[in-house]
């Protein structure tokens, strides 16, 4: 039999050996169901639930006594159904596609799980053969071959020993960042994956997770704003929605490496004398502040008011935004290590700045997925991780209902200056307008950028909200085609962003690829409609008809 030893923190689980050590821990850290029947358990009592389950069921979860569970992140549903996602560690190694989610009913009684592998997590030997400076200097070499050969700056490189279940069989492997600066002094970075017996290269993504934008009021128009009162001035930041705030990062950009910061760019607190912020222009630095702390109010309150979700995190604590990163720099990202998003200027060729409200809603669903699915950010795990932020993005412009930028399904159409050539960065109904995405499945897809493998979940997406066929909505025409010729009927972008936020959420592991988010979909369409429900038949009709079946 197993045990479960559950740390101070109640937040992992160590599974070992020992009838008598199971049965004293689980009178330690386990509250009977019954304690808890006329009452919508609590966080805390899903975790204690979970533990439970995951000594009963170890073997199932392909626990062994070699290996860790930490919790991650916790649902409990309205009729008190409970979520419980865990990562795993083998030897006190993280286990890439080790994470899993614990499925429990009200009464605290195990329902499944999803893995995100079901192999075996076993090696002969934790002991690479390949050292970790060895590997550094490969990943290195692949950050400048992204790079084009470009004279990259102040490159550095720190690798970390894990175990790969993500890419065939369990094996030893190096995660390595390597990150530095372009020729403008703007951050580049990649994670490159190297087998730790061979040296062979698994895998290669970028690590900044990118969508490019621009936004100021002359987008947003007036837009209402929580601020701080301070003496006789007030702050860009909002008491409402976990402090959230923003500041200005001075044309400056960070140096740091893997959450330890030798620099970080500035997010000097922007303070106005009247409460009234930005003129419209960017030629006043707050204007680009009021569409940032805009974006992140919005964000906060679709995901607030529409999920239950309280903050990025889930935990209240508001993020924060950086204007003005960089020089001329053509792009937005999420970090987690700061938990904040950050915006640069753009070029004003290509783009302007990028505090669009799309890219803000973009960007900070970034760091939902983070804290949920975690979907690895390449192959087709790395479309959808795009997906889902272009998906739940275009939500978020939807909810706000903002009569200057109005929904649609274009993703960075503020953004975009003639230079650039196209209207939009990507386009949803149809996502090879861009002239690199894919409209539909195939097998090859997932060796595609993540940004252009994406298009096979904004498809489906657009489809299963709007329909196939031609049609104008707040004066944009939209022509969405189908793989096998059908039609298909929407059921609104409401039900859309439910059903995806629930698969991402409760379904979804680091390693869901498309055909395992077609099933996360529909076992979320069945979860709030019912099996057999109209919008359960529409998820899986909008699926088939962009080849995932």
């Amino acid at each position: 039999m197993s045990r479960i030893r559950q740390h101070v923190r109640g937040t992992r689980h160590t599974v070992t050996a020992g009838v008598a050590a199971a049965t004293a821990t689980l009178l330690a850290v386990t509250l009977s169901p019954a304690a808890h029947a006329d009452a919508r358990p609590t966080r805390a009592t899903a975790v204690e639930n979970a533990a439970s389950a995951l000594l009963a069921h170890a073997a199932t979860l392909g626990l062994t006594s070699a290996q860790d569970a930490g919790v991650r992140d916790v649902i409990v549903d309205g009729n008190g159904t409970q979520h419980v996602r865990y990562d795993r560690t083998y030897h006190g190694l993280p286990v890439l596609g080790g994470d899993f989610v614990v499925h429990l009913a009200a009464d605290g009684g195990y329902r499944g799980a999803d893995r995100a592998t079901r192999q075996a997590v076993s090696l002969p030997s934790v002991t690479p053969r390949v050292s970790g400076p060895k590997a550094a200097g490969l990943a290195v070499n692949a950050l400048r071959a992204a790079n084009l050969g470009e004279a990259l700056k102040q490159i550095k490189a720190r690798p970390e020993l894990v175990v790969d279940a993500l890419h065939g069989g369990p094996k030893l492997a190096w995660r390595t960042n390597a990150v530095g600066r372009d020729s403008l002094g703007n951050p580049v970075a990649r994670t490159v994956l190297t087998d730790a017996r061979t040296g062979a290269q698994i895998d290669a993504w970028d690590s900044i997770e990118t969508a490019t934008g621009d936004g100021t009021s002359l987008y947003s128009g007036t837009v209402p704003l929580e601020t701080t009162q301070s003496g006789s001035s007030y702050q860009l930041k909002d008491p409402t929605r976990g402090n959230t705030f923003t500041g200005d990062a001075e044309g400056k950009t960070d140096l740091c490496f893997f959450g330890i910061c030798f620099s970080r760019a500035p997010a000097t607190l922007f303070t106005d004398a009247d409460n009234h912020w930005g003129t419209g222009t960017t030629a006043d630095r707050a204007s680009a502040a009021v569409d940032a702390q805009y974006g992140t109010n919005e964000t906060w309150d679709y995901y607030k008011n529409i999920h239950g979700r309280n903050g990025i995190a889930g935990d209240g604590k508001g993020s924060y935004n950086r204007v003005h990163y960089g020089n001329k720099y053509n792009n937005a990202f999420w970090d987690d290590s700061c938990f904040c998003m950050t915006y640069g200027d753009g070029d004003g060729t290509t783009f302007g700045p990028l505090v669009a409200l799309d890219v803000a809603g973009h960007e900070m669903s970034h760091g939902v997925t983070s804290k949920t699915a975690a979907l690895t950010y390449s192959g087709e795990s790395g479309g959808l991780n795009e997906a889902t932020s272009d998906i739940l993005g275009t939500m978020v412009e939807w909810y706000a209902n903002n009569s200057s930028d109005t929904g649609d399904y274009l993703i960075g159409e503020k953004i975009v200056k003639p230079g650039f050539g196209k209207a939009a960065l990507r386009f949803m109904d149809k996502p090879s307008k861009d002239g690199s995405s894919a409209d539909y499945w195939s097998s090859s897809v997932g060796n595609l950028d993540v940004h252009y493998s994406s298009g096979v979940a904004n498809h489906f997406a657009y489809l299963l909200a709007e329909g196939s066929g031609a049609k104008t909505i707040n004066g944009v025409s939209y022509d969405s085609p189908t793989y096998n010729g059908s039609t298909v009927t929407g059921i609104g972008q409401d039900k859309v962003g439910k059903i995806w936020y629930r698969a991402l959420t409760v379904y979804m592991t680091s390693s869901t690829n498309y055909k395992g988010a077609r099933t996360a979909t529909l076992n979320a369409a069945k979860d709030l409609y019912g099996a057999g429900s109209t919008e359960y038949n529409a998820v899986a009709a909008a699926w088939s008809a962009v080849n995932v079946s």
